[in-house]
Protein backbone atom coordinates (compact mmCIF):
# COMPACT_ATOMS: atom_id res chain seq x y z
CA UNK A 1 0.00 0.00 0.00
CA UNK A 2 2.99 2.50 -0.64
CA UNK A 3 2.38 2.85 -4.50
CA UNK A 4 1.63 6.84 -5.21
CA UNK A 5 0.48 7.29 -9.07
CA UNK A 6 1.32 10.74 -10.51
CA UNK A 7 -0.83 11.78 -13.57
CA UNK A 8 -0.31 14.12 -16.32
CA UNK A 9 -3.66 14.81 -17.41
CA UNK A 10 -4.44 14.53 -21.36
CA UNK A 11 -4.89 18.25 -23.01
CA UNK A 12 -7.72 19.75 -25.17
CA UNK A 13 -6.86 22.12 -27.87
CA UNK A 14 -6.11 22.66 -31.08
CA UNK A 15 -2.54 21.44 -31.26
CA UNK A 16 -0.06 19.85 -29.41
CA UNK A 17 3.74 20.12 -28.69
CA UNK A 18 4.65 17.13 -28.02
CA UNK A 19 8.30 17.34 -27.76
CA UNK A 20 7.43 19.68 -25.05
CA UNK A 21 5.20 17.37 -23.27
CA UNK A 22 7.40 15.29 -21.08
CA UNK A 23 6.27 15.68 -17.47
CA UNK A 24 9.48 16.45 -15.88
CA UNK A 25 8.10 17.82 -12.37
CA UNK A 26 6.29 14.73 -12.06
CA UNK A 27 9.29 13.01 -13.04
CA UNK A 28 11.27 15.08 -10.32
CA UNK A 29 8.73 14.30 -7.54
CA UNK A 30 8.35 10.63 -8.55
CA UNK A 31 12.72 10.47 -7.92
CA UNK A 32 12.02 12.30 -4.30
CA UNK A 33 9.08 9.60 -3.50
CA UNK A 34 11.49 6.83 -4.56
CA UNK A 35 14.18 7.99 -2.14
CA UNK A 36 11.76 7.81 1.07
CA UNK A 37 10.94 4.36 0.04
CA UNK A 38 7.66 4.60 -1.92
CA UNK A 39 7.19 2.96 -4.89
CA UNK A 40 5.88 5.74 -7.03
CA UNK A 41 4.44 5.13 -11.13
CA UNK A 42 3.43 7.94 -13.54
CA UNK A 43 0.25 8.04 -15.85
CA UNK A 44 1.74 10.17 -18.38
CA UNK A 45 -2.08 10.49 -20.26
CA UNK A 46 0.35 12.41 -23.51
CA UNK A 47 2.49 9.64 -23.80
CA UNK A 48 0.22 8.00 -26.90
CA UNK A 49 -0.37 8.87 -30.30
CA UNK A 50 -3.81 9.39 -29.43
CA UNK A 51 -5.47 12.03 -30.15
CA UNK A 52 -9.93 12.58 -30.51
CA UNK A 53 -11.71 14.97 -32.98
CA UNK A 54 -13.85 17.51 -30.48
CA UNK A 55 -16.50 20.14 -31.26
CA UNK A 56 -15.09 23.53 -30.40
CA UNK A 57 -16.61 24.69 -26.79
CA UNK A 58 -19.18 27.04 -27.00
CA UNK A 59 -16.47 29.71 -24.71
CA UNK A 60 -14.33 29.66 -27.77
CA UNK A 61 -17.33 30.48 -30.43
CA UNK A 62 -15.17 33.75 -30.99
CA UNK A 63 -13.04 31.57 -32.75
CA UNK A 64 -15.23 29.96 -35.74
CA UNK A 65 -14.60 32.69 -37.91
CA UNK A 66 -11.10 32.57 -38.12
CA UNK A 67 -10.83 28.38 -36.97
CA UNK A 68 -13.73 26.98 -39.07
CA UNK A 69 -12.14 26.09 -42.39
CA UNK A 70 -9.00 24.09 -43.04
CA UNK A 71 -6.42 25.36 -45.23
CA UNK A 72 -3.60 23.34 -47.23
CA UNK A 73 -1.25 26.25 -47.42
CA UNK A 74 2.00 26.44 -45.48
CA UNK A 75 0.98 29.40 -43.90
CA UNK A 76 -2.18 27.88 -42.37
CA UNK A 77 -3.22 28.09 -38.77
CA UNK A 78 -5.79 26.08 -36.63
CA UNK A 79 -8.89 23.94 -37.49
CA UNK A 80 -9.84 21.23 -35.68
CA UNK A 81 -9.99 21.30 -31.64
CA UNK A 82 -8.99 18.06 -29.81
CA UNK A 83 -8.60 15.82 -27.16
CA UNK A 84 -4.99 14.80 -26.63
CA UNK A 85 -3.79 11.50 -24.89
CA UNK A 86 -5.83 9.17 -22.77
CA UNK A 87 -9.59 9.50 -22.61
CA UNK A 88 -10.56 10.21 -18.86
CA UNK A 89 -12.45 6.74 -18.71
CA UNK A 90 -9.25 4.70 -20.01
CA UNK A 91 -7.15 6.71 -16.73
CA UNK A 92 -9.91 5.93 -13.99
CA UNK A 93 -10.05 2.72 -14.55
CA UNK A 94 -5.57 2.25 -14.76
CA UNK A 95 -5.93 4.15 -11.44
CA UNK A 96 -8.84 1.38 -10.26
CA UNK A 97 -6.43 -1.46 -11.58
CA UNK A 98 -3.15 0.01 -10.05
CA UNK A 99 -5.03 0.59 -6.03
CA UNK A 100 -2.68 3.10 -5.08
CA UNK A 101 -2.10 4.72 -1.76
CA UNK A 102 -2.62 7.90 -3.19
CA UNK A 103 -3.24 9.75 -6.94
CA UNK A 104 -1.05 12.87 -7.56
CA UNK A 105 -2.26 14.78 -10.57
CA UNK A 106 -0.44 17.91 -12.00
CA UNK A 107 -2.12 21.23 -12.91
CA UNK A 108 0.42 23.07 -14.23
CA UNK A 109 -1.10 25.76 -16.69
CA UNK A 110 -4.02 27.74 -15.87
CA UNK A 111 -5.51 27.33 -19.26
CA UNK A 112 -5.80 23.75 -19.20
CA UNK A 113 -7.35 23.56 -15.41
CA UNK A 114 -10.38 22.15 -16.50
CA UNK A 115 -8.70 18.79 -18.06
CA UNK A 116 -7.09 18.38 -15.00
CA UNK A 117 -10.19 18.99 -12.74
CA UNK A 118 -12.10 16.53 -15.05
CA UNK A 119 -9.34 13.73 -14.54
CA UNK A 120 -9.82 14.45 -10.66
CA UNK A 121 -13.47 13.85 -11.37
CA UNK A 122 -13.52 10.77 -13.15
CA UNK A 123 -10.53 9.36 -10.81
CA UNK A 124 -13.33 9.37 -7.61
CA UNK A 125 -16.05 8.59 -9.02
CA UNK A 126 -14.08 5.17 -10.07
CA UNK A 127 -11.99 5.18 -7.24
CA UNK A 128 -14.05 6.90 -4.20
CA UNK A 129 -11.40 5.91 -1.60
CA UNK A 130 -8.49 7.20 -2.49
CA UNK A 131 -6.96 10.50 -1.74
CA UNK A 132 -6.58 12.78 -5.00
CA UNK A 133 -3.58 15.60 -4.40
CA UNK A 134 -3.16 18.52 -7.28
CA UNK A 135 0.03 20.62 -7.44
CA UNK A 136 1.31 22.97 -10.25
CA UNK A 137 1.06 26.31 -10.80
CA UNK A 138 -2.88 26.93 -11.32
CA UNK A 139 -3.47 25.21 -7.67
CA UNK A 140 -0.33 27.07 -6.23
CA UNK A 141 -2.32 30.70 -7.38
CA UNK A 142 -5.80 29.18 -6.75
CA UNK A 143 -5.55 26.93 -3.44
CA UNK A 144 -8.58 27.60 -2.48
CA UNK A 145 -10.60 26.99 -5.01
CA UNK A 146 -9.13 24.09 -5.89
CA UNK A 147 -8.65 22.41 -2.42
CA UNK A 148 -12.20 23.35 -2.00
CA UNK A 149 -13.46 21.06 -5.04
CA UNK A 150 -15.03 17.64 -3.68
CA UNK A 151 -12.58 15.90 -6.32
CA UNK A 152 -9.13 17.28 -4.68
CA UNK A 153 -8.51 16.51 -1.34
CA UNK A 154 -5.15 18.47 -0.87
CA UNK A 155 -3.38 20.65 -2.87
CA UNK A 156 0.38 21.20 -2.85
CA UNK A 157 1.64 24.65 -3.48
CA UNK A 158 5.06 25.24 -5.46
CA UNK A 159 7.49 22.36 -5.27
CA UNK A 160 6.35 19.32 -4.28
CA UNK A 161 9.63 16.95 -4.03
CA UNK A 162 10.03 17.64 -0.71
CA UNK A 163 6.11 18.37 0.63
CA UNK A 164 4.64 15.64 -1.27
CA UNK A 165 6.87 12.55 1.01
CA UNK A 166 5.87 14.52 3.80
CA UNK A 167 1.84 14.48 2.74
CA UNK A 168 2.13 10.38 2.37
CA UNK A 169 4.09 10.00 5.46
CA UNK A 170 1.31 11.86 7.48
CA UNK A 171 -1.68 9.77 5.97
CA UNK A 172 0.49 6.81 6.49
CA UNK A 173 0.79 7.19 10.13
CA UNK A 174 -2.34 9.48 10.70
CA UNK A 175 0.25 12.27 11.43
CA UNK A 176 -1.02 16.16 11.73
CA UNK A 177 -1.29 18.32 8.35
CA UNK A 178 -1.66 21.70 8.64
CA UNK A 179 2.13 22.13 9.40
CA UNK A 180 3.78 20.62 6.32
CA UNK A 181 4.82 23.33 3.79
CA UNK A 182 2.52 24.33 0.80
CA UNK A 183 -0.20 22.22 1.87
CA UNK A 184 -4.21 23.57 1.74
CA UNK A 185 -7.18 21.56 2.45
CA UNK A 186 -10.40 22.17 3.61
CA UNK A 187 -10.51 21.29 7.50
CA UNK A 188 -13.44 20.43 9.60
CA UNK A 189 -14.02 24.10 10.49
CA UNK A 190 -11.93 26.42 8.55
CA UNK A 191 -9.38 25.76 4.97
CA UNK A 192 -5.84 25.38 5.64
CA UNK A 193 -3.74 27.15 3.39
CA UNK A 194 -0.10 27.50 3.88
CA UNK A 195 2.16 29.66 1.23
CA UNK A 196 3.74 28.31 -1.37
CA UNK A 197 6.80 26.12 -0.92
CA UNK A 198 10.39 26.12 -2.75
CA UNK A 199 12.87 23.95 -2.56
CA UNK A 200 15.98 25.73 -1.22
CA UNK A 201 18.78 23.94 -2.52
CA UNK A 202 17.90 21.56 -6.14
CA UNK A 203 21.34 20.49 -5.71
CA UNK A 204 20.34 18.23 -2.94
CA UNK A 205 17.74 16.48 -4.90
CA UNK A 206 17.50 13.47 -7.00
CA UNK A 207 17.84 12.82 -10.73
CA UNK A 208 14.63 13.15 -12.75
CA UNK A 209 14.90 9.58 -14.34
CA UNK A 210 12.23 8.53 -16.55
CA UNK A 211 11.19 4.84 -16.61
CA UNK A 212 12.03 2.27 -19.83
CA UNK A 213 8.36 2.76 -20.82
CA UNK A 214 8.47 6.57 -21.39
CA UNK A 215 11.61 6.09 -23.74
CA UNK A 216 9.39 4.91 -26.41
CA UNK A 217 6.70 7.60 -26.11
CA UNK A 218 9.51 11.06 -26.34
CA UNK A 219 11.54 10.25 -29.81
CA UNK A 220 12.68 12.41 -32.35
CA UNK A 221 14.02 11.17 -35.84
CA UNK A 222 14.14 7.48 -33.97
CA UNK A 223 16.05 8.94 -31.17
CA UNK A 224 15.49 9.43 -27.72
CA UNK A 225 14.28 12.98 -27.07
CA UNK A 226 14.66 14.55 -23.05
CA UNK A 227 14.01 17.28 -21.01
CA UNK A 228 16.06 18.49 -18.55
CA UNK A 229 15.24 21.88 -16.06
CA UNK A 230 18.92 22.79 -14.89
CA UNK A 231 17.36 25.70 -13.06
CA UNK A 232 14.19 27.45 -11.56
CA UNK A 233 12.93 30.74 -11.53
CA UNK A 234 14.22 33.64 -13.30
CA UNK A 235 16.37 36.79 -12.35
CA UNK A 236 14.70 38.54 -15.10
CA UNK A 237 11.71 41.15 -13.97
CA UNK A 238 9.65 40.49 -17.63
CA UNK A 239 5.54 41.46 -16.76
CA UNK A 240 4.50 38.87 -18.80
CA UNK A 241 5.72 35.86 -17.18
CA UNK A 242 5.12 34.10 -14.24
CA UNK A 243 7.86 32.70 -13.14
CA UNK A 244 10.03 36.03 -13.80
CA UNK A 245 11.83 38.25 -10.65
CA UNK A 246 8.19 40.50 -10.40
CA UNK A 247 5.79 37.44 -10.35
CA UNK A 248 4.70 35.03 -7.54
CA UNK A 249 7.15 31.65 -8.22
CA UNK A 250 9.85 30.91 -6.41
CA UNK A 251 13.42 33.07 -6.37
CA UNK A 252 16.44 31.97 -9.56
CA UNK A 253 17.69 28.99 -8.37
CA UNK A 254 20.26 26.88 -10.30
CA UNK A 255 21.42 23.31 -9.98
CA UNK A 256 24.81 22.28 -9.44
CA UNK A 257 26.70 21.35 -13.40
CA UNK A 258 28.00 18.09 -11.45
CA UNK A 259 24.09 17.13 -10.97
CA UNK A 260 22.65 17.99 -14.09
CA UNK A 261 25.56 15.84 -15.71
CA UNK A 262 24.54 12.95 -13.59
CA UNK A 263 20.89 13.24 -15.07
CA UNK A 264 22.13 13.67 -18.48
CA UNK A 265 24.79 10.39 -18.24
CA UNK A 266 21.96 7.82 -16.58
CA UNK A 267 19.92 8.83 -19.29
CA UNK A 268 22.56 7.85 -21.82
CA UNK A 269 22.84 5.10 -20.00
CA UNK A 270 19.79 4.24 -20.69
CA UNK A 271 18.68 5.12 -24.26
CA UNK A 272 19.90 6.88 -27.65
CA UNK A 273 19.64 10.00 -26.83
CA UNK A 274 19.67 12.21 -30.07
CA UNK A 275 17.40 15.14 -28.51
CA UNK A 276 18.15 17.60 -25.30
CA UNK A 277 15.98 20.28 -24.42
CA UNK A 278 16.62 22.61 -21.70
CA UNK A 279 13.16 24.16 -20.62
CA UNK A 280 14.99 26.66 -18.54
CA UNK A 281 13.44 30.27 -18.36
CA UNK A 282 17.34 31.44 -18.42
CA UNK A 283 19.94 28.88 -18.98
CA UNK A 284 22.73 31.03 -20.09
CA UNK A 285 22.30 33.85 -17.60
CA UNK A 286 25.92 32.75 -15.50
CA UNK A 287 28.47 32.51 -18.16
CA UNK A 288 31.18 30.40 -16.31
CA UNK A 289 28.12 27.47 -15.21
CA UNK A 290 26.95 27.37 -18.77
CA UNK A 291 30.56 27.06 -20.39
CA UNK A 292 31.41 24.09 -17.60
CA UNK A 293 28.00 22.62 -18.34
CA UNK A 294 28.58 22.49 -22.43
CA UNK A 295 31.81 21.27 -21.93
CA UNK A 296 30.40 18.54 -20.35
CA UNK A 297 27.87 17.72 -22.60
CA UNK A 298 30.37 17.66 -25.14
CA UNK A 299 32.30 15.15 -23.29
CA UNK A 300 29.05 12.61 -22.81
CA UNK A 301 29.05 12.64 -26.71
CA UNK A 302 32.00 12.70 -27.58
CA UNK A 303 31.33 9.36 -30.06
CA UNK A 304 27.76 10.53 -30.86
CA UNK A 305 26.49 13.93 -31.83
CA UNK A 306 23.36 14.95 -29.83
CA UNK A 307 21.08 18.09 -30.97
CA UNK A 308 20.50 20.66 -28.07
CA UNK A 309 17.71 23.24 -27.65
CA UNK A 310 16.78 25.56 -25.32
CA UNK A 311 13.19 26.59 -26.51
CA UNK A 312 12.31 28.53 -23.38
CA UNK A 313 14.44 31.21 -25.22
CA UNK A 314 17.94 32.76 -24.71
CA UNK A 315 18.52 36.25 -23.38
CA UNK A 316 20.41 37.77 -26.49
CA UNK A 317 22.87 40.03 -23.65
CA UNK A 318 24.11 37.29 -22.06
CA UNK A 319 25.21 35.48 -25.64
CA UNK A 320 29.15 36.33 -26.98
CA UNK A 321 30.98 34.98 -29.26
CA UNK A 322 32.89 31.93 -27.34
CA UNK A 323 29.45 30.99 -25.67
CA UNK A 324 27.56 30.55 -28.95
CA UNK A 325 30.85 28.72 -30.30
CA UNK A 326 31.00 26.30 -27.35
CA UNK A 327 27.36 26.07 -28.33
CA UNK A 328 27.49 24.64 -31.70
CA UNK A 329 30.30 22.57 -30.60
CA UNK A 330 28.47 20.84 -27.92
CA UNK A 331 25.20 20.31 -30.67
CA UNK A 332 23.05 23.32 -30.84
CA UNK A 333 22.14 23.87 -34.19
CA UNK A 334 19.16 26.80 -33.76
CA UNK A 335 19.25 29.49 -31.49
CA UNK A 336 15.88 30.59 -29.73
CA UNK A 337 16.13 34.01 -28.81
CA UNK A 338 13.62 36.11 -26.34
CA UNK A 339 13.64 39.38 -27.62
CA UNK A 340 9.41 40.78 -26.56
CA UNK A 341 9.91 43.53 -29.20
CA UNK A 342 11.70 45.66 -31.43
CA UNK A 343 9.64 48.86 -29.86
CA UNK A 344 11.27 50.61 -27.06
CA UNK A 345 7.92 51.99 -25.52
CA UNK A 346 6.72 48.27 -25.26
CA UNK A 347 9.80 47.18 -23.88
CA UNK A 348 9.15 49.13 -21.35
CA UNK A 349 5.97 48.08 -20.31
CA UNK A 350 7.15 44.50 -20.56
CA UNK A 351 9.70 45.57 -18.17
CA UNK A 352 12.77 44.37 -20.33
CA UNK A 353 16.08 45.62 -21.29
CA UNK A 354 16.23 46.80 -24.88
CA UNK A 355 17.97 43.75 -26.05
CA UNK A 356 17.60 45.15 -29.82
CA UNK A 357 21.22 45.30 -30.09
CA UNK A 358 22.49 42.00 -28.34
CA UNK A 359 19.94 40.38 -30.61
CA UNK A 360 21.34 41.43 -33.92
CA UNK A 361 24.94 40.47 -32.27
CA UNK A 362 23.54 37.20 -31.04
CA UNK A 363 22.48 36.03 -34.72
CA UNK A 364 26.16 37.38 -36.44
CA UNK A 365 27.64 35.42 -34.00
CA UNK A 366 25.34 32.34 -34.72
CA UNK A 367 25.85 32.62 -38.12
CA UNK A 368 29.61 32.18 -38.09
CA UNK A 369 29.14 28.88 -36.62
CA UNK A 370 26.50 28.02 -38.94
CA UNK A 371 23.68 27.99 -36.80
CA UNK A 372 20.10 29.32 -37.49
CA UNK A 373 18.16 31.36 -35.50
CA UNK A 374 14.52 31.97 -34.14
CA UNK A 375 13.41 35.36 -32.42
CA UNK A 376 10.27 35.58 -30.45
CA UNK A 377 8.21 38.58 -30.34
CA UNK A 378 4.71 39.17 -28.27
CA UNK A 379 1.84 40.49 -30.05
CA UNK A 380 -1.47 41.20 -28.09
CA UNK A 381 -0.74 42.39 -25.11
CA UNK A 382 -2.38 45.01 -22.99
CA UNK A 383 -1.80 48.53 -24.37
CA UNK A 384 0.68 47.35 -27.47
CA UNK A 385 -1.03 48.59 -30.80
CA UNK A 386 -1.11 46.50 -33.40
CA UNK A 387 1.19 48.77 -35.70
CA UNK A 388 4.00 48.14 -33.07
CA UNK A 389 3.27 44.15 -33.63
CA UNK A 390 3.55 44.78 -37.61
CA UNK A 391 6.87 46.76 -37.33
CA UNK A 392 8.38 43.93 -34.83
CA UNK A 393 7.47 41.56 -38.10
CA UNK A 394 8.76 44.15 -40.09
CA UNK A 395 12.24 44.58 -38.30
CA UNK A 396 12.92 40.98 -38.48
CA UNK A 397 11.88 40.65 -41.95
CA UNK A 398 15.42 42.19 -42.64
CA UNK A 399 17.34 39.78 -40.35
CA UNK A 400 18.31 36.65 -40.86
CA UNK A 401 16.35 35.01 -38.85
CA UNK A 402 12.50 32.80 -38.04
CA UNK A 403 9.90 35.28 -36.60
CA UNK A 404 8.92 33.39 -33.74
CA UNK A 405 5.61 36.08 -32.95
CA UNK A 406 3.55 34.37 -29.76
CA UNK A 407 -0.13 35.52 -29.39
CA UNK A 408 -0.07 37.39 -25.37
CA UNK A 409 -2.17 35.77 -22.54
CA UNK A 410 -2.54 36.63 -19.05
CA UNK A 411 -0.84 34.05 -16.61
CA UNK A 412 -1.86 34.26 -13.18
CA UNK A 413 0.88 35.57 -11.14
CA UNK A 414 2.52 38.07 -13.47
CA UNK A 415 2.01 42.03 -13.55
CA UNK A 416 0.35 41.49 -16.68
CA UNK A 417 -2.43 39.25 -15.44
CA UNK A 418 -3.20 41.87 -12.47
CA UNK A 419 -3.15 44.89 -15.13
CA UNK A 420 -5.13 43.18 -17.31
CA UNK A 421 -7.79 42.46 -14.19
CA UNK A 422 -7.48 45.92 -13.42
CA UNK A 423 -8.39 47.16 -16.65
CA UNK A 424 -11.36 44.34 -16.99
CA UNK A 425 -10.05 42.93 -19.79
CA UNK A 426 -9.73 39.31 -18.20
CA UNK A 427 -11.14 36.44 -20.25
CA UNK A 428 -14.49 35.26 -18.71
CA UNK A 429 -12.49 31.55 -18.04
CA UNK A 430 -9.03 30.12 -17.35
CA UNK A 431 -10.21 28.17 -20.32
CA UNK A 432 -9.35 30.92 -22.35
CA UNK A 433 -6.26 32.33 -21.36
CA UNK A 434 -3.91 30.80 -24.06
CA UNK A 435 -2.67 31.87 -27.37
CA UNK A 436 -4.66 29.89 -29.17
CA UNK A 437 -7.76 31.71 -28.06
CA UNK A 438 -7.18 35.18 -28.70
CA UNK A 439 -7.49 35.71 -25.08
CA UNK A 440 -7.05 39.58 -24.94
CA UNK A 441 -8.99 42.14 -27.05
CA UNK A 442 -7.72 45.66 -25.69
CA UNK A 443 -5.31 47.65 -27.98
CA UNK A 444 -4.49 45.03 -30.11
CA UNK A 445 -7.98 43.44 -31.32
CA UNK A 446 -8.41 39.81 -32.18
CA UNK A 447 -8.86 39.96 -35.82
CA UNK A 448 -5.49 42.10 -35.64
CA UNK A 449 -4.16 39.25 -33.41
CA UNK A 450 -4.70 36.59 -35.90
CA UNK A 451 -3.91 38.27 -38.89
CA UNK A 452 -0.18 39.26 -37.70
CA UNK A 453 -0.31 35.80 -37.21
CA UNK A 454 -0.78 34.12 -40.49
CA UNK A 455 1.37 37.53 -41.42
CA UNK A 456 3.88 35.72 -39.45
CA UNK A 457 3.12 32.50 -41.22
CA UNK A 458 4.08 34.32 -44.78
CA UNK A 459 6.92 35.69 -43.33
CA UNK A 460 8.63 33.04 -42.66
CA UNK A 461 7.25 31.25 -45.99
CA UNK A 462 8.82 33.51 -47.97
CA UNK A 463 12.11 33.34 -45.62
CA UNK A 464 12.26 29.51 -46.93
CA UNK A 465 11.71 30.56 -50.24
CA UNK A 466 15.17 32.93 -50.53
CA UNK A 467 16.74 30.04 -48.39
CA UNK A 468 16.14 27.64 -51.30
CA UNK A 469 17.71 29.66 -53.83
CA UNK A 470 14.09 31.10 -55.08
CA UNK A 471 12.99 34.20 -55.54
CA UNK A 472 9.90 36.00 -54.24
CA UNK A 473 7.05 35.70 -56.70
CA UNK A 474 5.54 38.93 -59.06
CA UNK A 475 2.20 39.96 -57.26
CA UNK A 476 -0.45 38.80 -59.27
CA UNK A 477 -4.25 39.68 -59.47
CA UNK A 478 -6.40 37.14 -58.89
CA UNK A 479 -8.20 36.18 -61.70
CA UNK A 480 -11.75 36.65 -60.98
CA UNK A 481 -13.42 37.37 -57.76
CA UNK A 482 -13.12 34.80 -54.49
CA UNK A 483 -15.62 35.84 -51.89
CA UNK A 484 -14.44 35.90 -48.24
CA UNK A 485 -15.74 33.41 -46.16
CA UNK A 486 -19.07 32.85 -45.36
CA UNK A 487 -19.81 29.44 -45.01
CA UNK A 488 -23.82 29.78 -43.91
CA UNK A 489 -24.08 31.80 -47.35
CA UNK A 490 -22.15 29.05 -49.16
CA UNK A 491 -20.11 31.94 -50.62
CA UNK A 492 -17.22 30.41 -51.92
CA UNK A 493 -16.09 28.24 -55.28
CA UNK A 494 -16.77 24.76 -55.71
CA UNK A 495 -14.63 22.36 -57.92
CA UNK A 496 -16.12 19.87 -60.49
CA UNK A 497 -16.01 16.54 -58.27
CA UNK A 498 -14.93 14.28 -61.04
CA UNK A 499 -11.95 16.54 -61.99
CA UNK A 500 -10.83 19.05 -59.29
CA UNK A 501 -10.74 21.41 -61.74
CA UNK A 502 -12.38 25.26 -59.67
CA UNK A 503 -13.56 27.60 -62.35
CA UNK A 504 -13.92 30.82 -60.62
CA UNK A 505 -16.07 33.49 -63.30
CA UNK A 506 -14.21 36.97 -63.90
CA UNK A 507 -16.25 39.95 -64.87
CA UNK A 508 -15.02 40.80 -68.21
CA UNK A 509 -14.86 37.61 -69.88
CA UNK A 510 -17.18 34.45 -70.69
CA UNK A 511 -14.24 32.39 -69.89
CA UNK A 512 -13.40 31.04 -66.74
CA UNK A 513 -10.40 31.14 -65.03
CA UNK A 514 -9.34 27.63 -64.53
CA UNK A 515 -7.24 25.71 -61.18
CA UNK A 516 -6.29 22.68 -61.41
CA UNK A 517 -6.13 22.56 -57.66
CA UNK A 518 -6.31 18.99 -57.36
CA UNK A 519 -2.93 18.28 -58.98
CA UNK A 520 -1.23 20.99 -56.55
CA UNK A 521 0.84 20.50 -53.66
CA UNK A 522 1.06 22.19 -50.53
CA UNK A 523 4.32 24.43 -52.29
CA UNK A 524 2.29 25.23 -55.31
CA UNK A 525 -0.86 26.70 -53.64
CA UNK A 526 1.14 28.27 -51.14
CA UNK A 527 3.11 30.26 -53.99
CA UNK A 528 0.23 31.08 -55.85
CA UNK A 529 -1.72 32.52 -52.57
CA UNK A 530 1.47 34.31 -52.35
CA UNK A 531 1.08 35.93 -55.03
CA UNK A 532 -2.20 36.95 -54.69
CA UNK A 533 -1.69 38.32 -51.09
CA UNK A 534 1.27 40.57 -52.47
CA UNK A 535 -1.23 42.30 -55.21
CA UNK A 536 -3.89 43.11 -52.62
CA UNK A 537 -3.00 42.14 -49.15
CA UNK A 538 -5.79 39.66 -48.74
CA UNK A 539 -4.83 36.24 -46.75
CA UNK A 540 -6.19 33.53 -48.77
CA UNK A 541 -7.02 29.99 -48.05
CA UNK A 542 -7.14 26.37 -49.91
CA UNK A 543 -9.05 24.00 -48.26
CA UNK A 544 -9.64 20.08 -47.90
CA UNK A 545 -12.07 19.86 -50.56
CA UNK A 546 -9.66 23.18 -53.23
CA UNK A 547 -12.16 25.40 -52.25
CA UNK A 548 -10.19 29.14 -52.34
CA UNK A 549 -11.85 31.58 -49.85
CA UNK A 550 -10.47 34.87 -47.98
CA UNK A 551 -10.08 34.21 -44.68
CA UNK A 552 -10.97 36.69 -42.06
CA UNK A 553 -8.29 39.42 -41.42
CA UNK A 554 -7.79 42.91 -40.94
CA UNK A 555 -7.23 43.80 -44.68
CA UNK A 556 -5.08 47.14 -43.60
CA UNK A 557 -2.55 45.36 -41.81
CA UNK A 558 -1.99 42.73 -44.72
CA UNK A 559 -2.00 45.98 -47.16
CA UNK A 560 1.02 47.82 -44.79
CA UNK A 561 2.70 44.36 -44.41
CA UNK A 562 2.81 44.19 -48.47
CA UNK A 563 3.96 47.90 -48.65
CA UNK A 564 6.23 47.96 -46.24
CA UNK A 565 8.02 44.50 -46.38
CA UNK A 566 10.56 44.75 -49.26
CA UNK A 567 11.92 48.78 -47.69
CA UNK A 568 14.77 46.59 -46.50
CA UNK A 569 16.45 43.82 -47.91
CA UNK A 570 14.43 40.55 -47.12
CA UNK A 571 16.49 37.86 -45.55
CA UNK A 572 16.26 34.25 -45.13
CA UNK A 573 17.64 32.23 -42.26
CA UNK A 574 20.65 30.63 -43.64
CA UNK A 575 21.21 32.82 -46.64
CA UNK A 576 21.57 36.51 -47.64
CA UNK A 577 18.86 39.14 -48.53
CA UNK A 578 16.67 38.95 -51.62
Amino acid sequence: MTLVLLVQPPIEDFYLTKKRTVPYGLLSIAASLRVHGFDTRILDSLATDKSKPLATPDTFSHLNRFYSRSDRSLFCLFHQYRHFGYSFEHIACTVRQAQPFLVGISSLFSAYHDTAMTTARTIRKWNPDIPIVMGGHHPTMFPGEVAASPFVDYVLRGEAEQTLPMLCEALMHHGPLENIPGIAFQAPDNMVIQPPHWTSDLGHLPPAIPGPSAHACYRRKNQGAIVVVSSRGCPMPCSYCSVSATSAHGTFRRRPVAHVIKEIQCQADHQDIGFIDFEDENISFDRSWFLELLAHIKQIFRHKPVELRAMNGLYPPSLDADIIAAMADAGFNTLNLSVGSFSKKQLARFRRPDVRAAHDQAIAWAKMQGLSSVSYVIAGAPDQTASDSLNDLLSLASRPTLAGLSIFYPSPGSLDFNRCKKLGILPDTFSLMRSTAFPVDHTTSRIQAVTLLRLSRILNYMKHLIDYGRHIPEPEPVPGHIPALNPDAGNFFVPDPDTGTLFVPTPDTDTPFVFELKAWDRETISEKLLQWFLYDGKIRGVDNAGQVFVHATDLDLGKAFVRHVFENPLAGVLKGSE
